[in-house]
């Protein structure tokens, strides 16, 4: 007897771009830019188009840095410069060749990042005790680093991807200036909800001066600390980026302050339903969703519209497939693989 279409393997279309179900590979640092210049390697090659052969349908490539500066790692990938286009073009016209849309997360590490010399953030405070101090951004900073990403985004179109996410979680950079826990500042970017946004406001408006396919952003829905924000905070910062132009916020959680974090399967999904009825805006879900069940729960009940895998797709490269015979559901395997899907 065939089967209704699972929610999870419809088409999602956003703007003029169709991913062809709804399973989208989260962003995931790999640290292997060996040579420390930022560029793709036969490693990226390898990984991200093998779940593009295990169809997924949104493959976000991991943190890739706007600037040599705002590194989460020194092996972290780079887009600050035209020539790490080359091998970033080679990686998305991989992954299309298997029909998966490509995407890139755009990001800036700001006080957590792992480079020798100066850091930056809002605040010269860091992260923990023992921590390199970061220097406080001047103007002149904070500018250059919304025309690093403006550079990133032009970068990235140029590279073939389809889809931008902003980094604005886990406590790097955006985050740290929207988190009034990190953000102490007293100028137009500090103190009110308005001036905490103003940076990721306006580095969306420089995206979109030369970007128009969709724009997700990534927040941290919750601080996991009485000074902190919680998802009801992020329903006011959520309405502010549908206003500005933002396709989809995709729901994590935590990385602001050194805190434990309480996770179990679905630890996170509550914030995204929160934020996507509070704002009205699509949202994805992560964090700890590791079956077809649970993520075809996720979107009948309305509470994502996407659902973002991690860790359980460095387990399983063929996770769609597995998930269908779940949802006894037949999708279509790559046609090399016909005779043993």
């Amino acid at each position: 007897m065939k089967h209704k279409q699972p929610l999870l393997f419809e088409p999602y279309t956003i703007k003029d771009i169709t991913f062809k179900n709804r399973i989208v590979m989260a962003p995931m640092c790999m640290y292997s830019s060996h040579n420390q210049d930022g560029k793709v390697e036969n490693w990226h090659l390898t990984h991200y188009t093998s779940r593009a052969v295990g169809q997924v349908g949104l493959i976000v490539v991991e943190a890739t840095s706007v600037t040599p500066q705002g590194r989460i790692s020194a092996q972290d990938l780079g887009i600050w410069e035209d020539s790490q286009i080359e091998g970033l073009h080679t990686l998305t016209s991989m992954m299309k060749e298997y029909g998966t849309v490509p995407g890139i997360q755009l990001a800036h590490a700001g006080r957590k990042a792992g480079i020798d010399g100066e850091i930056i953030a809002p605040a010269s405070t860091p992260f923990k005790e023992g921590d390199k101090e970061p220097k406080a951004m001047t103007k002149e900073e904070i500018e250059e680093t919304i025309e690093a990403f403006r550079q990133g985004a032009i970068r990235a179109k140029k590279a073939g991807f389809e889809v931008i996410e902003i980094h604005a979680a886990h406590g790097y950079l955006i985050n740290e200036f929207l988190s009034p826990a990190v953000n102490t500042r007293t100028d137009e970017y500090g103190g009110s909800k308005e001036n905490q946004y103003r940076f990721l406001h306006e580095i969306i408006s420089a995206i979109k001066t030369v970007w128009d396919g969709p724009l997700f952003v990534r927040i941290s829905a919750s601080d996991y600390s009485e000074n902190g924000y919680t998802a009801e905070d992020y329903v006011q910062y959520a309405q502010w980026m549908k206003e500005d132009g933002i396709d989809l916020v995709d729901i994590s959680s935590g990385g602001v302050l050194p805190v434990s974090v309480p996770s179990y399967p679905g630890y996170q999904v509550p914030f995204s339903e929160t934020i996507k009825h509070g704002a009205d805006i699509a949202t994805g879900a992560v964090g700890l969703i590791t079956t077809g069940i649970q993520a075809e729960e996720i979107l009948q009940n309305n509470r994502a519209d996407l659902i973002f895998l991690g860790r359980e797709l460095l387990r399983d490269p063929y996770w769609p497939k597995n998930a269908a015979k779940e949802l006894r559901y037949e999708i279509k395997p790559p046609v090399q693989y016909r005779f043993g899907w």
